[in-house]
């Protein structure tokens, strides 16, 4: 799932594991994924007149006229009336970068800041690991003078009662303990490689095997 590009040093990794909900009535939907491979998902890039660049990596949501790809089928971020976005902000030393606002005030924006110096946000310093709640609905101004990469993370809650145990996500405690029921005795549906931790090629290419055996791969 995550080769060792590198054979004789350090394979460094940056990560972020988001859980996106479903409603009750889509948790039972047939499993699927849909791949998002980095030289596909959409980017903005503006550069000024000194070469300081912006870029926003729209890997859910739209960003003003730059729509992402499409989300699984059956999930919240497939469903317009969610707002659910996911963008990776980075701003160059001494740019900004406007946010454009949602169409509902429930409609939830988290901004969290994971690399560089920081943002300002009228009178507001957020520093690096530092996250903050914003007010969706308004134009929101970031500005950095010494650079930062951001985290933004939107959606508009579904308004469900939440229970989760391990990977599991339900809505109440019954459909837990079914979950795990299902889990134990199918492993949902059965695990396709003879051992537990299958380990693929050294020269194996990027590829993603989906719920019906169509493999893809990027171009």
């Amino acid at each position: 799932m995550l080769p060792l590009r590198n054979q004789s040093q350090p394979n460094p990794l940056e990560l972020f594991q988001i859980w996106l909900n479903l409603p009750a009535v889509d948790k039972m939907c047939d499993p699927s994924f849909t791949m998002l491979w980095a030289e596909q998902v959409p980017k903005i890039r503006r550069i000024d007149t000194d070469g300081r660049r912006v870029e926003v990596v729209v890997i859910a949501g739209a960003f003003d006229d730059t729509s992402p790809l499409n989300p699984p089928s059956n999930s919240w971020a497939s469903k317009d009336s969610a707002e659910v976005a996911v963008w990776h902000l980075h701003l160059d030393p001494g740019t900004s970068l406007e946010l454009p606002p949602t169409r509902s005030a429930e409609t939830i924006r988290t901004l969290y800041v994971f690399d560089g110096d920081g943002v300002q946000i009228d009178e507001t310093h957020l520093g690096c690991d530092t996250g903050s709640v914003l007010r969706s609905n308004d134009i929101t101004m970031l500005q950095s003078s010494g650079g930062a990469d951001c985290l933004v993370l939107q959606g508009r809650p579904i308004g469900e009662p939440v229970v989760q145990q391990g990977p599991f996500v339900m809505n109440d405690e019954a459909g837990l303990r079914q979950t795990f029921i299902d889990y134990q005795r199918t492993g949902f549906g059965g695990w396709p490689w003879p051992v537990d931790g299958p380990v693929h090629d050294a020269d194996r290419k990027r590829f993603a095997v989906h719920p019906n055996g169509f493999v893809e791969e990027p171009n």
